[in-house]
């Protein structure tokens, strides 16, 4: 049978069967009964799941970056790299050091 013949067939069976206009007893309140007993989406377990999807990679990329940066230290004997804490250290404390004060710069 072609396939088009009987889509047309179905369609001119349907349209002679006219739609009913009763509704079932109590329809509405069973639509609304099932619209409140779905559950909302809880927005904070999803974003913990997410979060904690994410932990394991931040860990490796943590402990790659830890391996390279002692693998770099240990390879590298003399002590061309710069002492960054003592960098710090000096940076922090020359405020301190200074025997007067600073200028007012609005004067």
């Amino acid at each position: 049978m072609n396939v088009d013949e009987l889509q047309n067939k179905l369609i001119a069976a349907a349209r002679r069967q006219s739609p009913s206009e009763a509704v079932p007893y109590a329809f509405d309140r069973r639509i609304l009964q099932r619209v409140k007993s779905m559950a909302a989406p809880d927005v904070w377990a999803t974003w913990a799941q997410a979060l904690w999807r994410a932990a394991a990679p931040c860990v490796g990329v943590a402990l790659l970056l830890a391996a390279w940066a002692m693998l770099s230290s240990s390879s590298n004997p003399s002590n061309t790299v710069p002492d960054i804490s003592q960098q710090f250290e000096n940076t922090v404390l020359a405020a301190a050091t200074l025997d007067q004060p600073p200028a007012d710069p609005l004067r």
